[in-house]
């Protein structure tokens, strides 16, 4: 007799989250077709032949052959519906909100209920956000968040009964996450410098909060923690980790059309105030003129002013991106070679491009790039980012310029 699905809870605030919760649950589903066991997603179900194609919620690239488009009987088996609820708590930027709007659509494509709870900006709050969700937090026998360092999220996990507890990647944060957890630390983000008196008072006031929320992520006393990351990471003691090798795009999507250009991935290194703004132009100018980049990929949260600059002053094809950066590679077109400074998609373009042809080139940060404000943890985290890649290639030194 097959067990009865674990039911699970899933927070998600950006659009990469929301990917890597797919990711995780046809994880899932793939280990329990190969292996029987009921760790999650229950009993699996093959939807009939001939049923549409999975992706309805994404058009096909440009050109496409015909198949390129997966339909759901070529991938593993999809999980019994009704096993994972997604809760989307979006942020108040229209970018991410739209590509959250698109990836949901995927979501439910996959067969997962999602429920979208405002609770930012003018239309819905923290509290109010608490309120809805409370009873679900507290019945859920599986919680999944993709990012620990959210206060909302933080807050959400206070009524939480369950011993299980699931961390997504939101990017290179859960190499922060986990070694911060590691040595007792409360969960702050690494590009956060100490702020003023203000900002301290409301860390101290909050503190009660953040401390509950770190006791729940710990593994200790029948509590499991699973980390599902691409990020090269070492599990602490009782934690379990899973790699994201991104199967489930791989799946659904490509391969890619590939171009002659070159594609540059931008950043919000600017908008966190952790690179100076001209030093980021200069550094943009020279990559494009030595490896002839044609397009750059914008980061959801890069101001149109400094897009607009950026334009003007390199002539790079400035493309926002409808969808996470993983699946608009992978359904294409894209260049046979994709530069991009420190971030997470030199961790997680590799995997989602295994056997494309596309090559992943990473251009590291020049410590006089750094703003004043940048905090002290902040050269050393995106020297790591780039030390520890896989599969990528390292640009020389004087790819990277500094300003003069």
């Amino acid at each position: 007799m097959v067990n009865s699905p674990v039911p699970t809870l899933a927070l998600v605030e950006s659009p990469v989250q929301l990917l890597n919760v797919l990711e995780w649950a046809h994880a899932h589903a793939h280990t329990d077709a190969h292996t029987g066991t009921p760790n999650g997603p229950g009993t699996e179900a093959h939807p009939a032949a001939g049923a549409a194609p999975l992706l309805s919620a994404v058009p096909r690239q440009p050109g496409s052959l015909p198949g390129r488009a997966r339909r759901p009987q070529d991938g593993p088996p999809r999980p019994a519906a009704g096993w994972l609820r997604i809760v989307v708590l979006p942020p108040t930027d229209p970018m991410s909100r739209g590509q959250l709007r698109r990836v949901a659509g995927i979501a439910r494509d996959e067969g997962h209920a999602v429920h979208w709870q405002e609770a930012r900006g003018g239309s819905g709050s923290p509290v109010g956000a608490l309120t809805a969700l409370a009873p679900a937090v507290r019945r859920a026998g599986r919680i999944v968040v993709g990012d620990p360092f959210s206060r909302l999220v933080q807050l959400l996990l206070v009524p939480a009964r369950t011993a299980e507890l699931t961390v997504v990647d939101d990017g290179t944060a859960t190499m922060e996450f986990i070694a911060q957890l590691g040595r007792g630390e409360r969960l702050r983000r690494w590009h956060r410098t100490g702020g003023g008196t203000l900002s301290r008072a409301r860390e101290l006031a909050y503190a009660p909060v953040s401390g509950t929320a770190r006791r729940r992520l710990t593994p200790r006393g029948g509590r499991v923690t699973e980390v599902f990351t691409s990020m090269p990471v070492a599990p602490l003691p009782g934690m379990r980790l899973r790699v994201n090798d991104f199967a489930w795009t791989r799946s659904r999507f490509g391969p890619p059309r590939l171009t002659k250009g070159t594609d540059l991935v931008g950043t919000s290194l600017v908008e966190t105030g952790v690179v100076d703004p001209a030093r980021y132009l200069d550094a943009v100018r020279a990559l494009t003129l030595e490896h002839g980049v044609t397009r750059y990929f914008a980061h959801r949260r890069e101001s149109p002013e400094k897009l607009r600059a950026l334009s003007e002053a390199t002539g790079l094809e400035i493309v926002r991106p409808d969808l996470p950066l993983e699946l608009i590679a992978r359904r294409g077109p894209v260049g046979r070679t994709i530069v991009s400074f420190p971030s997470t998609v030199v961790h997680t373009l590799p995997y989602a491009l295994t056997g494309t042809g596309v090559t992943v080139a990473v251009c590291d940060i020049d410590p006089a790039w750094l703003t004043a404000a940048a905090s002290p943890r902040a050269r050393s985290f995106l020297a790591g980012v780039t030390e520890t890649a896989r599969d990528v290639r390292r640009l020389p030194a004087q790819a990277a310029p500094a300003a003069g």
